[in-house]
């Protein structure tokens, strides 16, 4: 299969593509590199990949691409990810989640794109989940915090327009809190990645607010195998990809220290909470498990095991 993958020199996008092309696929990387890291696919690019270093906010060169490259599925990750920045910069935020998006599915329409998935946030378009029956499924309000999980939504609203005004095949896939190897301190469970550098590095982590707000962590690899079962399928709609398992900060903390040994220094440092954050969260991954025949495989100790073992 011919694939395109928008943010394919990101964290879960360089995974994506690796697996792609371990099962044969051809792959066209679509990175800007302003977030991304050219060493993410440096083994990519050697082993066939190629790189379309473009900005998913130019509508002419998208269009231009689409229809040079003709892909057969398009999996899009490529996004402004961090939350605090959304809080402060709102319009930069829809710049590229939304309007990007747009451009994206208008070159997948117009190339004859054969599906498109598209990478949504379960952990912040639900907004707070404290006092809500835990894990929220696909049918919860969609009520966010933060100007992010709002442009995530948008454009999971063109995503759909485009299935009803053009047919176009799609899905959107909100995700849990993802952790593993070449993860980006600034996404959503950047704070695995912060943490395991603090941990490295001999340092104490710092906590946020008092430690006791929770997230539903999923491994990469697991996310990895979501996102080529729904290019396989003919699920629509949206799906929660997770564990549905709430994990506080200071639970990470201690299950960290214990994969390192114990080490005394590794005791949180606390700071105050930050804006557009919620407390608690978790989603239900029951329609993707019917749906895709997916399932998590990696459970959180093994999981922060692999990710600790990457730094």
């Amino acid at each position: 299969m011919r694939a395109l993958v928008s943010g394919g020199a990101g964290f879960i996008g360089s995974n994506l593509v690796d697996a792609l092309l371990a099962r044969g696929d051809e792959v066209v990387v679509l990175d800007d590199l302003s977030t991304g890291r050219a060493e993410n696919i440096e083994g990519a690019l050697a082993t066939g990949a190629r790189l379309a270093d473009r900005d998913i906010r130019d509508a002419a060169a998208m269009l231009e691409l689409f229809e040079r490259e003709r892909p057969e599925a398009v999996y899009h990750l490529a996004a402004q990810i961090d939350v605090r920045r959304s809080v402060a910069e709102p319009a930069f935020d829809a710049s590229i989640n939304v309007g990007g998006t747009a451009n994206l599915l208008e070159g997948a329409r117009a190339s004859g794109c054969g599906r498109f998935v598209f990478v949504s946030t379960g952990g912040a378009i639900y907004g707070e989940g404290q006092g809500l029956q835990l894990p929220l499924g696909e049918d919860a309000a969609v009520e966010p915090l933060a100007p992010y999980g709002q442009s995530k939504f948008a454009a999971e609203g063109y995503m759909a327009l485009y299935q009803r005004l053009y047919g176009l095949s799609g899905v959107s896939l909100r995700l849990g809190n993802v952790y593993g190897p070449r993860q980006d301190p600034l996404g959503e469970a950047g704070v695995v990645a912060i943490f395991c550098g603090r941990l490295r590095a001999g340092e104490a982590p710092t906590v946020f607010g008092d430690g006791s707000q929770t997230r539903d962590y999923i491994y990469v690899g697991d996310v990895v195998s979501a996102l080529i079962a729904a290019a396989q399928s003919d699920a629509g709609g949206a799906l929660n990809i997770g564990t549905g398992r709430e994990t506080s900060v200071l639970e990470l903390v201690e299950r960290l220290r214990e994969l390192a040994g114990a080490p005394e220094r590794f005791e949180p440092e606390f700071a105050p909470p930050r804006a557009g954050e919620v407390q608690r969260i978790s989603i239900d991954p029951s329609r993707a498990a019917a749906e895709l025949d997916w399932r998590p495989q990696v459970g959180l100790e093994e999981g922060l095991r692999l990710t600790l073992d990457s730094v």
